[in-house]
C-alpha cells in the first residue's frame, strides 16, 4: 500500500536564498539547512518500503523527521527542533497517493527506549512490594523474626492473623510471594519488550515510519521484526519508511533502499551496500570457523 508518494527537500540554491535573507543573525546553524543538500538529496520516491541507508551524520533520521513532521504524524517522544525548522519543514513538497490514516506514526529509537525506562520504573514499585511481602512472610512464620509469629487468638483480628499466619507456613517463601503479588511487569527481556512494542503499535492500514527499530533487538528478533513489516506491507495495507542498518530489514524483499552514503544519494539493492559488502568479506574469509 503506498499513502506517500514522494516529497521533495529544498535544493542548495534555494537553501542559499533562505539562508543568506538570516546570514546576519546571531546563529551559528541553520538545521536542518545543509544536512540533505549536501547528499544531493532533493527527492524521495516511497514504495510499500522504503529504506534509508547511511552512517551516522548521513541524514536519515533528519529525513524521516521531516516527513513526519511535514505530514503531522504521531510520536511519543520529544525532538530537538532548530529555530528554522519550520521554515525547512514549510519549503518541503510532499505528493500523497491516497489519505494517510489517522492511527500513522514514526517510531524512534528515544521512544523506544523511553518505553523501556518506564517499563523499568514500573518494576522498581513492584520489586519494592516484593520485598515488603517477603518481610510479611517472615514476620508470619520466623519466631525470631516478630512479634506476629507468636501471636495468641484474643480476638477476630487476631484470628485473622493467626490464619494467614498458618497458610503462610504452609508455602515457601516463593509461593507466598507469588500468591500476594501480580506478576512482574518485565516478564521479556529489553530486546523481546523492544520488538513487542513495534508489534503493539504497528497496526492495520497506516503509513510507519521507523528509525533504526534494530536498536535492542538480537539477529534473531530483527529476523521476526523482518517478517513482521513485510506482512504488515504485504498484508495489513502498511506502508514502511524507514533507516537502518540491520542486513536482514535491509534484506526485505521489494524493499526500496536509498544509500545516503553516496553523493548524490543513489538506489541501491542492498547487496551493494558498502557495510553489506563487509560483512560478506568477513564471512567469506572466516568460513572455515563455521
Amino acid at each position: 500500500m503506498i499513502y506517500l508518494r514522494s516529497i521533495n527537500f529544498p535544493n542548495a540554491n534555494k537553501e542559499a536564498d533562505f539562508t543568506w535573507r538570516i546570514s546576519h543573525t546571531c546563529y551559528d546553524s541553520f538545521y536542518p539547512f545543509k544536512v540533505l543538500s549536501a547528499k544531493g538529496l532533493e527527492r524521495l520516491d516511497f514504495e510499500p518500503v522504503t529504506i534509508l541507508y547511511g552512517g551516522n551524520g548521513s541524514g536519515k533520521s533528519t529525513a524521516l523527521n521531516v516527513i513526519a513532521e511535514k505530514q503531522q504524524i504521531k510520536r511519543d517522544a520529544i525532538f530537538n527542533k532548530s529555530p528554522f525548522y519550520a521554515d525547512y519543514v514549510e519549503m518541503c513538497k510532499i505528493e500523497t497517493e491516497s489519505e494517510i490514516p489517522e492511527n500513522s506514526r514514526i517510531i524512534t529509537s528515544d521512544d523506544v527506549f523511553d518505553y523501556l525506562l518506564n517499563l523499568r520504573s514500573l518494576n522498581d514499585g513492584i520489586d519494592l512490594r516484593r520485598e515488603e511481602v517477603f518481610f510479611d512472610y517472615l514476620n508470619r512464620t520466623v519466631p525470631e523474626w516478630g512479634k506476629k509469629a507468636h501471636l495468641q487468638m484474643k480476638s477476630l483480628e487476631d484470628y485473622d492473623e493467626i490464619k494467614k499466619m498458618v497458610n503462610a507456613r504452609r508455602k515457601t517463601q516463593s509461593r507466598y510471594t507469588r500468591d500476594n503479588l501480580m506478576d512482574n511487569a518485565r516478564t521479556f527481556s529489553n530486546g523481546e519488550s523492544a520488538f513487542m512494542y513495534f508489534t503493539e503499535k504497528i497496526g492495520e492500514k497506516g503509513l510507519y515510519i521507523l528509525d533504526e527499530p534494530e536498536n535492542s533487538l538480537s539477529p534473531k528478533l530483527q529476523m521476526e521484526l523482518a517478517r513482521f513489516i513485510e506482512d504488515s506491507a504485504r498484508f495489513f495495507e502498511c506502508q514502511i519508511i524507514m533507516s537502518t542498518h540491520s542486513p536482514f530489514l535491509l534484506a526485505l524483499k521489494g524493499a526500496k533502499i536509498y544509500d545516503l552514503d553516496k553523493n548524490p544519494t543513489t538506489v541501491k539493492p542492498w547487496t551493494e551496500l558498502e557495510h553489506i559488502r563487509l560483512y560478506h568479506e568477513f564471512f567469506k574469509e572466516n568460513a572455515g570457523e563455521f
